[in-house]
């Protein structure tokens, strides 16, 4: 909690430097003056120019509207962090089920219209960061050991985790290595070794797509409830390193809608981004999907290889400060 506190103190210092310079221009976290919010744009850009930036972190959730999450008592960290990040209000998942969408986060195409895919061998988040020098890992809740790459282990569910298809890590014993159990992210924060490309998913029992206690019976709440509560240890994990809290910026998203909502694809989800070059207190009205959360993750780390739709996909400069 100590390195929370100390990130958001600096979350504070960076608005009010902004509120004296530009007055008027700025937004408070504490939410007492109004967000500003930009226009849906007919082009390829939220405006603004994008930071860069050490470490981007990918916090993915299950299956929730983004009505079922904005405002709801059920989530309390997720909602008292939108005062202080920078919301996507026009954000929809690219399809129904999951995995397509999980694709769409880290090759910039759904690929498969079921969960269930061979082997992948299309450009991907994995290639372009390993190329360009960049570090990665997949922290993933409840994966049964360093490296898995066989079937659903529940809670840990196999079409969640999308670089256990990609050739790229099926491929290579040593890319295998990072994708790792949720605990070692504690691991790395403490150690101020993160990777550059963070991405986290967690397990079916907390990822608010499914009963926390494993079984059916459970009201949506109960679900939000257990998703918040992984958020809230999640973000202040990242949050206990040092070289986080001073050049990283978090991404937290939904793979997808519930399915009675098929928008756009896959649906209504929220979209946040939290970290101290965000712009906080703003709420966005730009269409967006998948592919645009997966070029930003490259653009800031500072990759110019976009996989699939990635390469015209809006960026999000108007984002941040």
């Amino acid at each position: 909690m100590t390195g929370t506190r100390h990130f958001r103190l600096a979350w504070f210092v960076a608005i009010v430097s902004v509120l004296l310079a530009v007055a008027g221009c700025g937004t408070s976290r504490n939410g007492s003056s109004s967000s500003t919010t930009i226009t849906p744009s007919a082009g390829g850009t939220t405006g603004g120019s994008l930071p860069s930036l050490q470490h981007v972190a990918v916090i993915m959730l299950e299956n929730q509207n983004y009505s079922t999450v904005v405002g709801s008592s059920s989530m309390p960290f997720f909602n008292s962090e939108i005062k202080q990040g920078a919301l996507a209000t026009n954000y929809f998942a690219n399809a129904h089920p999951s995995l397509p969408n999980y694709f769409a986060l880290t090759t910039g195409q759904t690929l498969v219209t079921q969960d269930a895919s061979g082997t992948q061998n299309v450009d991907n988040v994995v290639r372009v960061l390993s190329a360009a020098g960049k570090s990665w890992k997949g922290y993933f809740q409840s994966l049964p050991s360093t490296g898995y790459m066989g079937l659903d282990v529940p809670p840990y569910i196999k079409h969640h985790n999308p670089f256990a298809y990609f050739s790229d890590v099926l491929n290579s014993s040593s890319q295998q290595q990072n994708v790792v159990n949720l605990t070692q992210l504690g691991v790395d924060a403490g150690a101020n070794q993160l990777p550059n490309y963070v991405f986290i998913v967690p397990d079916d029992a907390h990822s608010g797509g499914e009963c926390p206690g494993g079984g059916t019976a459970c009201t949506n709440d109960q679900k939000i409830v257990a998703a918040d509560g992984f958020l809230r240890d999640t973000v202040n994990t990242l949050m206990s390193s040092t070289s986080f809290q001073q050049s990283g910026v978090i991404v937290v998203v939904w793979d997808e809608a519930n399915e009675s909502d098929t928008s756009n694809g896959g649906g209504h989800i929220a979209m946040l981004l939290l970290g101290t070059r965000v712009k906080a207190g703003l709420q966005s009205g730009t269409f967006l999907q998948h592919p645009s959360v997966l070029r930003f993750t490259l653009q800031a780390l500072g990759v110019n290889s976009f996989p699939g739709n990635a390469s015209s996909a809006t960026e999000l400069g108007g984002f941040f400060q």
